[in-house]
């Protein structure tokens, strides 16, 4: 399956670079699918399972959950009191300078500051839906 959905990747950025028309759907499937390679950086650390933590919390439906509110997980008090909701803004915020987002919090990763693999992550992390 990963090499069809590579495949769709590779063909739909032929057709565009080509000038046709790409279908939303397959784009955003293309995006997904690149950021399930860009997840790659997170996965030594967070579970996509949503009923497992790891040494982070799970990323299964991230996406406008309150942050620090998923059971079984003992989250930094900085992230507990920091009042956010994961939006795609303040995933791309988190994702870049998670620190700078919340000062004090005990994430450490990997900045990922290219706004092109934030758009893919993003995408990915939007198909892991509860």
């Amino acid at each position: 399956m990963a090499v069809r959905q590579t495949m769709g990747w590779i063909f739909g950025g032929l057709l565009a670079a080509q000038g046709l028309a790409v279908p939303a759907q397959a784009d955003e499937a293309a995006m997904a699918a690149a950021g399930r390679a860009v997840f790659q950086k997170c996965e030594a650390c967070h579970a996509l399972d949503p009923s497992k933590n790891a040494f982070g919390p799970s990323l299964h439906g991230v996406i406008g959950r309150e942050a620090a509110s998923l059971p079984r997980f003992q989250y930094s008090e900085a992230l507990s009191n920091s009042g956010l909701v994961w939006t795609e803004e303040n995933l791309r915020k988190w994702i870049a300078d998670n620190d700078g987002l919340v000062p004090g919090t005990r994430m450490r990763h990997v900045s990922i500051t290219d706004p092109a693999e934030q758009d893919y992550l993003i995408a990915f992390l939007r198909t892991l839906t509860p």
